[in-house]
């Protein structure tokens, strides 16, 4: 069995080696050829070319590229031509997976297509759920509530489950944590996420810090741990330097899954990080601001009633969204502090979180297994 994988970013890199190796555990004999980064071609990928060639943003940046983007378009269509796989499979950035498979298409080579991860078409671009069936034959999507945006177009689309549930961090350690960064065990952990990008950093973080210290004045055996990532742990450390605070900032992912277990509570940028604490029930919140404009666009384009993906799955609030004006100090501080005492919105959290794991089939096989699967099916079918 010969498997085509194109992947043209970091989170379908990653997404891809999981395939990879779930797909090999079940099948030894497998062969891995395509499009991949470091996390698939450490699973056994030689990738065609460096995906780093795709990774342009900007208007300024992508016109340039535009010329080099389609050569490695057209170069990707010709090798699975050459290498005649029982199926390709492009991983998220459906806006150069489409186009390859666009092309796979028009050649009728009689190879099934699959994409991996759905278009968001719930919160922008719905036309694109018109005519995905187009171009490939099967979707596998993250969410739950995904199919249905795509199945009354023609298109088979099955959920397999967010990648979230196979990560580490449901194996954190939190008195390893404790006994680290030497944490008595009186204190009480509150972790503090402002995000990984420098725009999130900056505009969150101060916000954060003030809640921080309004909280500590409350409740002075609080201890706030900042999980934080290396693009951006210099700016972190350097905003929190004069800070007469009991703080400990972690840059691992070791340190950042074994500090979510040791917390009571978590103050969090909105994005996966906000599941990863849903996953291991960390009661938390939700705080988050972009500039005037951002947000105005985006309540503009946005057709979405949360943006906390618990409270999509969900379908109704669970995790407080302060967002834009609501995401204060004061706002901040009277639901951390409700968490803390098990407030209404606590039981509310612990009661949804469970329904959460389930809806995306933890304790079941992993994403990756149930993909394998069904791709599986899929070749076997047009085989015969």
């Amino acid at each position: 069995m010969k498997i085509y994988l194109i992947a043209g970013e970091p989170s379908g890199d990653l997404l891809g080696s999981r395939f990879m190796r779930a797909m090999k555990a079940k099948h030894p004999d497998v062969q891995f050829v395509g499009v991949g980064g470091e996390s698939m071609e450490r699973a056994g990928l030689q990738s065609l070319f460096d995906i780093s060639d795709l990774a342009v943003m900007g208007l300024a940046e992508v016109v340039p590229s535009i010329p080099k983007i389609l050569g490695l378009i057209k170069k990707t269509v010709a090798d699975v031509e050459k290498q005649k796989p029982d199926v390709v499979m492009t991983i998220d950035s459906w806006s150069f997976g489409a186009r390859v498979q666009k092309l796979i298409r028009r050649k009728k080579l009689g190879i099934p297509q699959v994409h991996y991860v759905a278009p968001q078409v719930w919160a922008w671009k719905k036309k694109r759920a018109k005519t995905m069936y187009k171009y490939v034959d099967l979707l596998l999507t993250l969410l739950p509530q995904e199919p249905k945006y795509f199945t009354p177009y023609k298109l088979e689309a099955v959920c397999v489950g967010h990648p979230v549930i196979e990560s580490r961090v449901i194996h954190g350690d939190a008195l390893s944590f404790r006994k680290k960064y030497n944490i008595a065990d009186y204190r009480t952990i509150v972790s503090v996420l402002p995000g990984s990008r420098h725009n999130e950093v900056a505009l969150l973080l101060p916000v954060f810090i003030e809640s921080m210290r309004q909280l500590s004045a409350k409740n002075p055996d609080l201890h706030f741990v900042i999980p934080t990532v290396k693009t951006v742990a210099e700016r972190v450390k350097n905003m929190c330097a004069d800070i007469d605070l009991p703080i400990t900032i972690v840059e691992t992912e070791e340190d950042r899954y074994n500090a979510f277990k040791a917390s009571s509570a978590a103050i969090a940028a909105s994005g996966t990080v906000a599941l990863e604490l849903a996953i291991v029930d960390v009661p938390h919140i939700i705080g988050y601001k972009v500039s005037p404009l951002t947000g105005w666009l985006a309540k503009k384009f946005l057709h979405i009633q949360f943006v906390n993906l618990s409270n999509i799955i969900l379908g109704r609030e669970i995790i407080p969204e302060l967002l834009q004006e609501r995401c204060c100090v004061s706002n901040i501080c009277l639901y951390t502090q409700g968490l803390l005492k098990h407030d209404d919105w606590y039981d509310k959290q612990m009661d949804g979180f469970k329904k959460v794991r389930s809806l995306l089939g933890m304790g079941e096989q992993t994403p990756s297994e149930r993909a394998c699967d069904i791709v599986c099916r899929l070749i076997e079918k047009n085989r015969k």
